[in-house]
């Protein structure tokens, strides 16, 4: 066959392996090019791994529960290795669904580097060190993204990145984590629930400035619950290794104060991961924020896009999956949904979770909308007390009767979302909200206020 492609992606993440799909669905000539593990930051980096352990803590609180059901649970012990152990076999079958999915779809796979010559050339350079030139009328680049470091801060055994900390083999005695982010909330609360010291730091007011505020006041109140000092308005002056683990200076109210633990978790956020050379020769506009795009995520050299992280906003593997959906419909005259950031769902896998799509009721009043929020609560749904879920809520706001967004804090809330932002995406009105039929018993129940 010969070296010329319909289609070559540059990134085998959520977002790359998305686009090569859908591609080859059209019967297009696809090649997807990918140098560190098929699946990308999501299987192997963030949400997989995150969420297997999330998994096994909660799971190991959760038996707290079971005295009131009758069932009683003698000598109960965290062995962190046989976690980690099942933790890597998730990330392996992440891994594995991606290269199966790319091979049912018939799509052709390299690994190596891919790196882009001209909107129709592609460089490919594999591990052996042997390139080949390769022909396209394609590019989708989706390099992904990386970890933020805070300057004067280097990395090493006891000071990670959330890439640094899957390497741990034991549980420190106590952790510092910087930053109130979905990563650094999650990864406090697997340590938390493990048993481990936890102190969260964050710089703003308060913790997922992005989210309801209702919501992530209740959270930091049931992070406290857990054992977590959070400390808020908080500014890190330094952080260093010291005797036996690490030492922060910090300034909170205009007050010095020293923090000590085992290690340091360091969680100030992820940013694109840009090959600048690259965008430069091809005069593609970007900035620290990422590559841009326009709505169909082209990027300004025309016949190259570019989807997921490495395009700045909600780093988020679904998000980048709609992307380049979005991307490859553009390329081959598919007639779809204009892409709206605003239907993307998101999610904080605390315990309790945080599901939110669409307005938060604090940026529709900032924004002069007039709304109506209906909210209702998880202590009023008999699941939610049979299976002693606990506290949680959830909120929707309307504006001039559409639905224009939810938020969801409780358990099973990243599964609740999905609904919701369906009704969020399609703008249904409150009369069309009313033909929606819960079954009972069930938690879902919840959003029967939003019925009316």
């Amino acid at each position: 066959m010969s070296d010329k492609y319909d289609l070559i992606v540059i990134g085998g993440g959520p977002g790359g392996t998305e686009a090569a799909q859908t591609a080859a669905q059209k019967q297009k000539r696809v090649l997807i090019i990918e140098k560190n593990g098929w699946g990308g930051t999501c299987a192997h980096r963030g949400c997989i791994p995150t969420k297997a352990l999330l998994t096994c803590s909660k799971s190991y609180t959760d038996l707290k529960k079971l005295k009131r059901f009758g069932v009683h649970v003698d000598g109960i012990t965290v062995d962190f290795m046989a976690m980690k152990k099942h933790r890597d076999q998730m990330v392996k079958l992440a891994a594995l669904g991606a290269q199966k999915g790319l091979a049912d779809a018939q799509v052709e796979t390299k690994t190596g580097v891919g790196e882009i010559l001209s909107p129709r050339e592609v460089k490919y350079n594999d591990p052996s060190g042997q390139s080949q030139l390769l022909e396209t009328k394609n590019i989708l680049i989706a390099w992904g993204s990386e970890p933020q470091l805070l300057p004067g801060i280097k990395t090493s055994e006891r000071m990670m990145t959330s890439d640094g900390i899957l390497e741990m083999t034991a549980l420190p005695s106590g952790m510092i984590v910087v930053g109130g982010s979905f990563i650094g909330i999650e990864y406090a609360t697997v340590f938390a629930e493990l048993g481990v010291k936890v102190i969260l730091v964050e710089l703003l007011d308060r913790i997922l400035p992005q989210e309801d505020k209702e919501a992530a006041e209740f959270l930091t109140q049931e992070l406290a619950r857990l054992g977590i000092a959070v400390h808020t308005s908080t500014e890190l002056i330094s952080l260093k290794e010291s005797v036996g683990g690490v030492v922060m200076q910090v300034r909170k109210n205009r007050e010095p104060m020293e923090m000590r633990a085992g290690c340091a978790l360091l969680c100030t956020g992820r940013k694109p991961l840009l090959c600048r050379a690259e965008l430069d020769r091809l005069e593609i506009e970007y900035s620290e924020a990422g590559i841009k795009v326009d709505k169909n995520m082209m990027t300004t050299c025309r016949g190259i896009y570019a989807a997921g992280d490495v395009t700045g906003g909600m780093m988020l593997a679904h998000r980048a999956a709609r992307q380049a959906k979005f991307a490859v419909e553009h390329m081959y005259g598919g007639i779809g949904n204009i892409y709206n950031e605003n239907f993307i769902p998101s999610v904080v896998y605390s315990h309790p979770q945080i599901a939110r799509v669409g307005y938060t009721e604090e940026r529709a009043r900032d924004e002069g909308l007039s709304v109506e929020v209906v909210r209702s609560p998880y202590s009023a749904n008999i699941i939610a007390r049979t299976e002693l879920i606990g506290q949680g809520f959830v909120k929707a706001v309307f504006n001039q009767d559409k639905i224009i967004g939810a938020v969801i804090l409780g358990d099973h809330a990243a599964d609740l979302i999905s609904g919701v932002a369906l009704a969020v995406a399609a703008q249904l009105t409150r009369k069309q909200l009313r033909s929606w039929v819960i079954p009972h018993p069930t938690l879902s129940e919840i959003f029967a206020p939003l019925i009316g």
